[in-house]
């Protein structure tokens, strides 16, 4: 073969490379740059909503699945934990029941960490968090929050051996918070003398109290009351700390049919009574004759 001839090869398969690799960009750029999305459905578009993630379910959607996802805690008694046969139960779990038989579906729940509450909205894992989600500033930037059905402000537990009975008392030792708190910011921002020791579960931030890895813990004070009541030798020295806040459903933001939704369910409860109820079954055989239902539960989203 002449040298010629091979000449001619090399750049007739050159060519052709060029031509089959230009054509695969622009299969590969057409139709992906107008991918399908889900938004079809009906659903309310969110802002920061992406073809990736799709886009959050409507009342409507979620009927026709027969399953409303919810994110709840598992392991925050009495308000969202796991019993010994593996069920879900707490105030808040009461609420998810609720909404789901409202809707004519089953709950599916997933269970979280504080600091994931925004991500398993934002991600579409759930359609909505129960999870004694208090509503701050912040966080309104990044879900839609419904009316509310809870108050709290901040507690303080600490060893009977050792109380903390005043906020100043923290100076300079060492207190327990569970990572995506309101407890967070507010001591790093108010009391930044406090060593804070961070971590990711309740359970694990609760063991390290009971391991005397610090001085004491903050998180809601309806929650530290119920965790000193079942356990013996700490005692809750701080019961209101901060400003009152309320903790409220949350949904992907922009998601105003079931928001809207989920407001008028709010309204409606509020009509029967519904959370005083809530309390009876699941707070009050924890707090007893110490706690009163009125400076806890919110009814009709009007506090």
């Amino acid at each position: 073969m002449t040298a010629r001839v091979v000449n001619r090869l090399i750049r007739a398969t050159l060519a052709t490379g060029a031509t089959i690799a230009m054509m695969a960009s622009m299969a590969a750029c057409g139709p992906s740059a107008a991918a399908p999305s889900d938004a079809g459905s009906g659903s309310a578009s969110s802002s920061g909503s992406s073809a990736a993630s799709g886009s959050a379910r409507t009342p409507e959607q979620i009927t026709k699945s027969g399953k409303l996802k919810v994110a709840v805690f598992t392991d925050k008694a009495p308000f969202g934990y796991v019993d010994k046969d593996g069920k879900n139960q707490g105030y808040d779990v009461v609420l998810a029941e609720r909404l789901a038989k409202d809707l004519g579906v089953k709950p599916e729940y997933t269970s979280v960490d504080p600091a994931a509450r925004v991500d398993v909205l934002s991600s579409n894992k759930v359609d909505v968090v129960l999870a004694n989600f208090t509503v701050t500033d912040d966080r309104a930037r990044k879900v839609d929050f419904a009316k509310p059905y809870m108050k709290v402000f901040l507690g303080v537990v600490s060893p009977d051996s050792a109380p903390i009975k005043d906020v100043k008392e923290l100076n300079g030792k060492t207190l327990i918070i569970a990572k995506g708190t309101t407890a967070e910011p507010y001591f790093e921002q108010h009391y930044p003398e406090v060593k804070l020791q961070k971590y990711d579960q309740y359970a694990d931030a609760y063991n390290a109290l009971l391991d005397h890895r610090g001085d004491a813990m903050s998180t809601d004070n309806t929650e530290v009351l119920a965790w000193a009541k079942a356990n013996k030798g700490f005692s809750v020295g701080i019961t209101k700390l901060g400003d009152e806040a309320v903790i409220a459903p949350a949904v992907r933001k922009g998601n105003k049919p079931l928001l809207d939704y989920i407001n008028k369910e709010l309204v409606k409860l509020g009509q029967e009574r519904f959370f005083h109820e809530d309390y009876r079954k699941t707070l009050e055989p924890v707090y007893g004759s110490e706690a009163n239902p009125d400076e806890i539960v919110v009814e009709g989203g009007k506090d």
